[in-house]
């Protein structure tokens, strides 16, 4: 029953501060030049209403939602920023003073419009923060599970780069610090937003004390990475499990991969905590994938149950992609109604039972014919 569990969620409005505007001046150079070459290419030109695509209007969208309709269990709290020795413990000492130079500026980083505004790093510090925080919380008992609600997001980005529109990789971040932290032996990271979480993967590909599990849409959509025979590298290898679909892929195609390979794996791996990144922008409205609002409580019920088998129910979701605000909004409580007690839904066919319904009505009439 939902309300059954104690969920808390960290929602901190100081990650409203990563907001890049084209309509601002940015860092002059060749980055510069080629985005601008860019978005003239797709006609949108320097002057017109074009937007940075991950806004602060998608945090706040999900905060309005929990506000108007709380859900039994759930309860909020503020983030905090996170220190430089915690993101040294994924990020490289050279990109994280790469990226601290541009501190209070407005740059692009990346030619897939990668960009940070004067309070970008502030913003990113309290997502990867607010996962520090979500693992703690778990650990000395103040909380069952967490949810983060945060952004910039964190998938993408690796030890050395940021990439697609990821600046600290959050959910590597809250990882290596629950192995320091809280000397947990081994991590499950789960990845079921629509574009393969590269950033996570090379962080961890060598590293057999986490695991990592991917569903995303098949190469060549973004980033391109995440094919069935990446499987790690070295001591890792056989710690990446890769599951990329076609982009007509939905619940029940979702739930078989939970259900036939991230259970087994889990059964096999024993981990100590689950920490997914939760992107919803597989929904059928973002055109990614076509999940629904059932797919994603359904997979959530699944992975609520192998916390429960394997980690005393510690389970940290942090927020990934989505960038339909009000899709975002009703997958995000439709998760959070599971994690606090709420039945996981049965996913089925869409029509199905609409078809079943009208048979039924045509078929009376057909039989008073006889």
């Amino acid at each position: 029953m939902i309300g059954d569990r104690d969920v808390l969620v960290i929602y901190d409005e100081r990650v409203l501060l990563h907001r890049p505007e084209a309509e601002e001046a940015f860092l002059p150079g060749r980055m510069e030049k080629r985005i601008r070459g860019i978005l003239d290419g797709l006609g949108l030109g320097v002057d017109t209403k074009w937007s940075y695509p991950e806004h602060p209007g998608r945090v706040t969208a999900v905060n309005d939602l929990l506000l108007a309709e709380p859900v039994p269990g759930v309860r909020m709290t503020s983030g905090q920023p996170a220190t430089r020795e915690q993101l040294a413990r994924v990020h490289t000492t050279s990109y994280l003073e790469s990226l601290y130079e541009l501190e209070g500026k407005q740059a692009w980083l990346d030619v897939d419009t990668t960009a940070i505004s004067a309070g970008s790093l502030d913003a990113a510090e309290v997502a990867a923060g607010s996962a520090i925080a979500a693992v703690d919380a778990v650990f000395d008992g103040s909380a069952q599970s967490a949810f983060v609600i945060s952004r910039p997001p964190g998938h993408h980005a690796n030890a050395v780069r940021a990439r697609g529109f990821c600046l600290f990789n959050n959910i590597a971040v809250a990882a290596a610090h629950a192995q320091f932290q809280w000397d947990v032996e081994r991590v499950l990271i789960i990845d079921w937003d629509a574009h393969h979480g590269n950033g996570t993967q090379d962080i961890f590909a060598a590293d057999p004390s986490v695991l990592f599990f991917d569903t995303h849409r098949a190469a060549p959509f973004y980033p391109g990475t995440g094919d069935m025979e990446e499987i790690g590298d070295g001591l890792g290898e056989g710690t990446t499990v890769n599951v990329p679909l076609p982009e007509d892929a939905g619940d029940l195609a979702m739930v078989a991969a939970f259900e036939n390979i991230l259970v087994p794996a889990a059964e096999w791996f024993k981990p100590e905590l689950i920490l997914v990144s939760a992107g919803m922008d597989a929904h059928r409205s973002e055109l990614c994938l076509q999940l629904s609002y059932d797919g994603y409580s359904a997979l959530t019920g699944i992975v609520q149950r192998l916390a429960d088998q394997h980690c005393n129910g510690r389970l940290i979701m942090a927020l990934e992609g989505g960038y339909n605000p009000d899709t975002l909004a009703k997958c995000t409580r439709r998760v959070l109604e599971v994690m606090a007690g709420g039945e996981p839904a049965v996913p089925r066919e869409a029509g199905m039972e609409e078809v079943a319904e009208i048979a039924e009505f045509h078929q009376s009439a057909f039989a008073d014919m006889e």
